[in-house]
């Protein structure tokens, strides 16, 4: 999709790009929509998570990240905008009558037929399979990290990672972040590139709409009266934020301390991320 300007009558248009959004207006599939309830960023009442909050109200679409209905066809009846993620969804109609979302590729049209498998399949976008039955250099997203409990990674807007090599019961697949991670090839994933991939050059105007999207405003850390609210806070304007290094209200380090804590699965890096 394109990106879209606005003529800057206004100071939040002035800035803003947004992206040309040309959805049906359609009737939206009961079966397949549950509602956002509950608080968020709240427990019992407190703030447990800073600069969140719900946002407008939506509904939630159950979309299928397992794609466990094998050697169906199914046809790509429509394509469906979902307020919770960025890349758009694709509606299928299978032989038998059910309907199902799926994470649209950006080549997936309206008509075309998609199929998922555990033998080889076409190399088109929207069809699904295991790795083992992919050839190398293929792009896709919605891999699983581990076999049958459905796709969990390179799933955001634009994204796509690579099959590198294969190795036995492993594969190597280049992620979108650079690294390069050996990945079960029984773990099951879709091929293409998802759809939406202008969404990193938007640009929102004003924080009104962040508001919209459950982001709420930040107050920078120096710009607090003392260092009882804050570490950086006080009369540091000058000299940065009165210390060694950025730290968090809590005393952690902000910048170049390791957080990572499932070290144990560092074995399946074959590279690690660019930096």
């Amino acid at each position: 999709m394109a990106l879209k300007r606005f003529r800057p009558v206004t100071p939040g248009l002035r800035k803003k790009i947004a992206i040309k959004k040309s959805y049906p207006k359609v009737k939206k599939i009961r079966s397949l929509i549950v509602a956002n309830s509950g608080p968020v960023a709240r427990s019992k009442g407190t703030v447990s998570m800073r600069h969140r909050s719900a946002g407008v109200k939506k509904m939630y679409r159950i979309v299928d990240f397992k794609r466990d209905k094998y050697n169906v066809k199914a046809r790509v009846s429509r394509v469906d905008y979902d307020p919770n993620r960025g890349c758009s969804l694709a509606l299928l109609n299978y032989i038998d009558g059910e309907k199902r979302y799926i994470l649209r590729p950006g080549s997936l049209k309206v008509g075309d037929f998609v199929v998922s498998s555990k033998s080889s399949v076409e190399i088109k976008a929207g069809n699904s399979t295991s790795l083992s039955n992919l050839p190398l250099g293929t792009s896709i997203h919605n891999i699983e990290i581990y076999p049958g409990k459905g796709g969990q990674i390179v799933r955001g807007a634009g994204n796509f990672a690579t099959i590198m090599a294969k190795e036995g019961s492993w594969a190597s697949v280049k992620l979108p972040s650079g690294e390069i991670k050996k990945i079960s090839a029984l773990c099951f994933a879709t091929i293409g590139v998802l759809d939406n991939e202008d969404i990193k050059n938007i640009s929102f105007g004003k924080a009104g709409i962040k508001k919209y999207i459950g982001r709420r405003s930040k107050v920078r850390g120096v710009a607090y009266g003392n260092p009882r609210k804050h570490p950086h806070g006080g009369s540091y304007k000058t000299s940065g934020v009165g210390r060694k290094s950025p730290v968090s209200p809590w005393g952690q380090p902000a910048k170049g301390y390791k957080t990572r804590r499932r070290t144990h699965t560092d074995k399946y890096i074959v590279s690690k991320r660019k930096k």
